[in-house]
């Protein structure tokens, strides 16, 4: 009888992980939707994510948490900021801009990167053990990234490159959030320190909106329900719906949930983009995968606190 609840749990965190791993695959075609030409500029996008997130996960955060919301801040103000930096505003920027001038395939890819470099800073920090299978499994990603730019074609190449060292710096700020946040998600529940996060960078939505036009007097249909996606699912309900899963589920069962994001992403943008993968992304495809999963298998005596890391950006 006892396992009836634990087994319906369990159920629903699958089901809940799957929504997060749409939601983020289709994040890429979406956000490539929302910028097209009669839509929003990035640092727009990012502006109305800033918001939107701060608005509705500082909400939830207070309504839960009540006296646990504030005495985050009161204890630990100065890593709050550096972590909204690291994973908000510096992070939101670098992708969308670098979104703008790639392709959601490739983005998806870059993003793959997240948990090799979540380790590679952890170990520079003392935090985790750098085996030579795991060192070997970061500079087999790396050449995975590096096969965007060697084996696509070349003037692909040359047109997203920009906007691939800008998602590879996004994925270097992400990783270092995520490194820099360990010891607040030990003091503090986790939806406090996500919630803070956004909205302690509320004074960078602010100084987008005073240089931007974050609302333009014009806007397709298409730019506007593609905004309204990226502001519900990636910017609120995927943060939830991750956290509630690793409640119910090891953070290792919901890594395995991930790699399925850039499967989604890949038959999102061949349906709604047109835009199939290329020889380039299928080569950088199978080395990432490869280095990722050298990076983070299980080791002798070894956890892997970054397992739970990388779903969300």
């Amino acid at each position: 009888m006892l396992t009836v609840p634990a087994d319906r749990d369990r159920r629903r965190a699958f089901a809940a992980l799957a929504t997060v791993q749409l939601t983020f695959g289709l994040f890429p075609v979406f956000g490539k939707l929302a910028m097209a030409p009669g839509g929003f500029s990035p640092a727009a996008v990012g502006a109305w994510r800033m918001g939107f997130g701060a608005a509705v996960l500082g909400a939830v955060a207070w309504g839960l948490h009540g006296r646990a919301f504030w005495a985050a801040l009161r204890s630990d103000p100065g890593r709050l900021l550096v972590a909204s930096v690291l994973g908000v505003s510096a992070n939101m920027l670098l992708y969308l801009e670098g979104l703008k001038r790639s392709s959601a395939n490739e983005a998806t890819l870059v993003m793959c990167l997240i948990p090799v470099f979540t380790f590679s800073i952890a170990a520079l920090a003392g935090q985790e053990m750098l085996r030579p299978a795991r060192a070997g499994g970061i500079l087999v990603a790396l050449a995975g990234a590096s096969a965007l730019f060697w084996a696509q074609d070349r003037a692909i190449a040359r047109e997203h490159l920009a906007g691939n060292l800008l998602m590879a710096l996004n994925a270097l700020s992400y990783a270092g959030y995520f490194v820099w946040t360990r010891p607040l998600l030990r003091r503090h529940p986790p939806l406090v320190v996500i919630a803070w996060v956004f909205v302690l960078s509320l004074p960078a939505a602010i100084w987008i909106a005073t240089r931007h036009q974050v609302l333009p007097s014009t806007v397709s249909a298409q730019a506007a329900w593609s905004l309204a996606f990226v502001l519900v699912f990636p910017t609120v309900l995927a943060y939830v719906l991750n956290l509630y899963a690793l409640k119910h589920v090891p953070a290792s069962t919901a890594a395995v949930f991930i790699y399925t994001q850039p499967i989604v992403t890949v038959l999102a943008s061949a349906a709604i983009l047109s835009e199939p993968p290329t020889r380039g992304v299928l080569v950088a495809a199978a080395l990432v995968f490869l280095g990722i999963w050298l990076v983070v298998r299980p080791q002798p005596q070894t956890t892997l606190p970054i397992r739970r890391m990388g779903s969300e950006r």
